[in-house]
């Protein structure tokens, strides 16, 4: 271990030297980013650090300051991540170092501990609800801090399904009649919701009136259980002139012909204030904001004024070719789903040439069939539909999140086809609900969640294609038309642009 206070320079030489032992995995901010993660462990100040890059390239960044420290350090990580921290980054590191420090994942602080892996459900809930799993004050790193606010959400989002229905009938037998009634109503209303392809429905004010009667009925003659409790006060709270502050939403299963209602805040930012000045915490994603200050992002989670630092690209081994075509019909149009295939058809002719993979990204689940089928008549057992098993030949259909969850697991393509962008649907009840909380709030919808959130994807969703220097195409002409195209293509910076496929893309 080494004297926090020498521990920047400690760090930098070692990591420098560990670097040009191992490689340093094309990133070129390891150095920066380790500097300035010990200084915040060192000092206990909060960070928040954005890499445009993916994790196994910069974890070294912050595991190097949180080895060599004489400090215990939680880090907070979904569970897919800690297994390669665990069982590859820190063992690596270890071993060069000659250190033995203890590291292990749990749920839980243990005196002994020095290291402790824990994921993001586990490390919010226990802040939130002050479960004290984790004492305060010890330094914290979040990784992946992309997806707090969402993570955080779910944590916040309260259930109800069958088995609470079944709990309070329970404890109310002698309501049973009236809450089977409700029930009975609720369900005729629900199931009458026209289809969306989401089976996900924003609930109607004579819904939530029907639960605020049942509530009221029950707190007089009977007992309310936690669930009901909770949901109550929550709706009877909700007047027409606060009702966006929650969101509420029902999803619906036709086959077995139930539903469950969701109750979520509309913002975390008022939650998380509280758990900020707890202990000191580094933040690190890969895009959290447009901004190097990220203020957008610290709004939404309620954080302070705080160092924050934005890692550029590095122009020549982060670059991608863009194609854009100059003309291509809107997707809402007839003659869009024709020049798509056409389009498809060329640049995956190239890959499969050259036997290299290609991911084409389709939102829209009937275009989604549509496109794989149309491939797989050509292609055979080559194309896959959101599947993790991609031949290093192969052809992958699916949709953003898919991609997004599971672009770690797949072999890197040549060639990624983005056939619309990743703009959340105002058809979406949820997305719609919360619109409406910005709109009650008087602020700007596009600008602070439909566009951030695209813009976000879109980065994500390009991060192995830049460590290739892979092939992306972007078919939707609103980034040539809209306003807000000039904002998506600066992201997709740095970059080749054509409005032309060339063959000799694909020969590499």
């Amino acid at each position: 271990m080494t004297s926090k206070n020498a521990i920047e320079v400690e760090v930098h030489t070692s990591l420098r030297d560990f670097i040009r032992q191992q490689g340093n995995r094309g990133w070129p901010h390891h150095l920066t980013m380790a500097r300035l993660v010990a200084r915040a462990l060192r000092l206990g100040n909060p960070a928040l650090m954005q890499t445009e890059s993916s994790i196994h390239r910069y974890c070294l960044s912050y595991l190097m300051p949180a080895l060599m420290g004489d400090w215990s350090v939680i880090i907070v990580t979904p569970q897919e991540v800690q297994q390669q921290l665990i069982k590859q980054e820190i063992p690596l590191l270890q071993n060069w170092l000659g250190i033995d420090k203890s590291v292990r994942i749990g749920s839980q602080w243990q005196p002994e501990d020095r290291i402790l892996l824990t994921t993001p459900e586990t490390w919010l809930s226990d802040r939130l609800y002050q479960k004290n799993s984790f004492p305060d004050n010890i330094p914290t790193i979040i990784d992946r801090a992309d997806d707090l606010e969402e993570w955080t959400r779910q944590q916040l989002t309260n259930r109800v399904e069958i088995s609470d229905w079944h709990e309070l009938l329970h404890h109310n037998q002698e309501l049973a009649e009236l809450i089977r009634n409700v029930r009975v109503k609720l369900t005729k209303s629900i199931f009458e919701h026209p289809p969306n392809r989401y089976e996900c429905y924003r609930l109607e004010k004579t819904e939530i009136r029907l639960i605020i009667e049942l509530c009221n009925d029950i707190s007089i003659e009977g007992n309310l259980t936690a669930k009901f409790e909770q949901l109550w006060q929550s709706l009877a709270t909700t007047n027409l002139k606060s009702r966006h502050k929650n969101l509420f939403w029902v999803v619906r299963d036709r086959v077995k012909g139930l539903f469950t209602i969701f109750l979520a805040p509309g913002e975390v930012a008022t939650p998380l204030k509280s758990i900020w000045s707890q202990q000191p915490v580094v933040l690190i994603g890969s895009f959290l904001d447009r901004e190097p200050k990220a203020p957008t992002y610290r709004e939404k989670l309620g954080l302070p004024e705080i160092l924050a630092v934005k890692f550029s690209p590095n122009q020549q081994n982060d670059f991608i070719r863009l194609f854009v075509p100059d003309r291509f019909p809107l997707a809402n149009t007839p003659e869009y789903s024709r020049a798509l295939m056409a389009k498809i058809y060329t640049l995956v002719g190239f890959t499969n040439n050259n036997r290299k993979s290609a991911v084409i990204l389709v939102e829209d689940v009937p275009l989604r069939g549509q496109v794989a089928s149309a491939l797989a008549a050509k292609y055979g057992t080559k194309v896959r539909v959101d599947n993790t098993e991609l031949a290093k030949d192969g052809i992958l259909v699916c949709g953003w999140q898919f991609w997004k969850q599971h672009q770690d697991r797949i072999v890197t393509p040549q060639l990624l086809i983005m056939t619309t962008l990743p703009l959340p649907s105002l058809e979406h009840p949820l997305v719609a609900s919360r619109v409406a909380h910005y709109k009650y709030k008087r602020q700007d919808w596009f600008r602070l969640y439909l566009l951030p959130t695209a813009l976000k994807t879109i980065q994500q969703a390009l991060i192995p294609l830049r460590e290739s220097q892979g092939t992306v195409a972007l078919l939707d002409s609103r980034v040539n038309f809209r306003s807000y195209g000039k904002t998506i293509l600066s992201v997709l910076e740095p970059c080749a642009r054509f409005n032309y496929i060339d063959p000799t893309w694909f020969l590499n």
